[in-house]
């Protein structure tokens, strides 16, 4: 495995960072980018790197069943055990697809990876180049004692203009608990802790009890200078939303009517060789002459955005040390409770379907949608339903083993395949191959 190049130890210590912190990796599906965060000399994550996502697949939206195509969305945590340095696709981390979350809401999939060759059936694909500087990336914060390293993965940056474009999402009730974990690592800038009770996660709560991803939530506390920030942060992005949906602010199609994603940077290098077939290198990697491109979808005008800017600042906590002592308070969700006012408003707004009884369990009161809502919300999903090409039969979440050292085009499958017939217990089965004595993956058993 390659070490880091003498560019990204320039970019870490110009970032007051040491080569051995803490990382933190968030995903983007519809921005097609995935962060780098690490830890600084402050104790806190800062931004290090983002990395244009080559390919993934399916649609917005989290992934339910093996075979649909969908990338997941959540919270997971890697161990050194989900390395595979020794993948069919060059380099992989398995996100650990299905998590506490997933099994208690029946989710069903596996050997979901991020991975090079930037082809993807249900996984986050990037350059051989760019995992190539991920992996070495996550390999030296597991030198430096990091247990485990948080992948964050989202819909789309959780913006007040994204969550008023996808307002009529039937997965709405569910990214409003996602996006209570992403505020959460806003104002703080550092790893949230992640719970599940009720079947929803639930973030940075500390209680006596254990917590039981399908039981009953038990009585905890969140510190109380975080639930504040957070509480007051999304009030602030409410009101945004507010605002922007009163304005007129175009909702996007329920549907994207395509398969997945590329990030633009890709997709014009394709565009510019005059499509696939051959390698095109570019700037961030080489693009393999197999690559499938998504069709583009169709758009309406005025119905084009500018993202939010890929740095954000800490909407409250910046200046104090990751160690200070903080009391706490008895809160059930970082959620406004009062049916009136922006929460209020916020709960009819945006309770189009839930995406399952653990989501809607997050607010403390029902949604409320006028019949009228509902009729256009699903009239807007049969029009897209009927725009969108009928889907090619896919196979299951499985890959084909091939020699890194001479791949032949691959065709795309969902999955990662088990690599080795060897596992070891409590880890992954396929995720941790063999490796020679002293190699990665030995120095870390201990840990899986």
């Amino acid at each position: 495995m390659q070490p880091l190049s003498d560019r990204m130890l320039a970019e870490i210590e110009s970032k007051n960072m040491a080569k051995e912190s803490p990382i933190l990796v968030r995903i983007f599906k519809e921005e097609s980018e995935l962060e780098i965060w690490k830890e600084d000399k402050s104790g806190r994550f800062a931004l290090l790197h983002t990395y244009p996502i080559c390919r993934w697949s399916g649609e917005l939206g989290p992934k339910f069943k093996q075979g649909d195509r969908q990338a997941p969305e959540g919270f997971y945590t890697i161990t050194p055990g989900l390395m595979n340095p020794n993948s069919s696709y060059y380099l992989a981390i398995n996100t650990g697809f299905p998590n506490a979350y997933d099994r208690a809401n029946g989710r069903t999939g596996a050997f979901l990876m991020i991975h090079g060759d930037c082809s993807s059936a249900g996984c986050y694909a990037m350059t051989d180049e760019q995992v190539a500087e991920i992996y070495s990336l996550a390999r030296e914060s597991f030198f430096g004692g990091q247990k485990s390293f948080q992948i964050q993965a989202y819909p789309f940056r959780m913006t007040p203009l994204n969550m008023a474009r996808h307002r009529n999402s039937p997965h709405m009730a569910f990214w409003k608990m996602l996006k209570q974990g992403y505020d959460h690592f806003e104002v703080t800038r550092l790893e949230p802790k992640v719970d599940v009770c009720e079947k929803r996660y639930v973030f940075d709560a500390e209680s006596s009890s254990k917590f039981s991803p399908a039981d009953r939530c038990p009585a905890y506390r969140v510190p109380e200078e975080i639930a504040t920030a957070v509480s007051e942060k999304q009030r602030r992005d409410d009101i945004r939303t507010a605002e922007l949906i009163n304005r007129g602010t175009p909702a996007a199609s329920v549907k994207m009517g395509v398969d997945g994603g590329m990030n633009a940077t890709f997709l014009t290098a394709v565009k510019s060789h005059g499509g696939p077939g051959a390698p095109i290198r570019t700037a961030v990697g080489t693009i393999p002459p197999h690559v499938n491109p998504p069709r583009e979808p169709e758009t309406s005008p005025g119905t084009t955005f500018s993202l939010a800017s890929t740095e954000s600042r800490p909407a409250a906590i910046e200046s104090r040390p990751a160690s200070v002592t903080r009391s706490t308070v008895q809160v059930a969700s970082a959620t406004p409770a009062s049916s009136g006012g922006i929460g209020g408003f916020f709960s009819n707004l945006f309770g189009s379907k839930a995406e399952d009884q653990g989501a809607a369990s997050a607010s403390t009161q029902p949604a409320q949608t006028s019949n009228s809502k509902r009729a256009g919300a699903k009239a807007g999903q049969s029009a897209a339903s009927a725009a969108r090409p009928k889907p090619e039969p896919q196979p299951a979440e499985t890959k084909t083993v091939v020699n890194n050292a001479a791949k032949a085009p691959k065709q795309e499958t969902n999955g990662e395949p088990q690599r080795n017939t060897a596992s070891a217990t409590g880890v992954l089965s396929g995720a941790a191959p063999t490796v020679p004595s002293g190699g990665f993956d030995s120095r870390f058993g201990a840990w899986n």
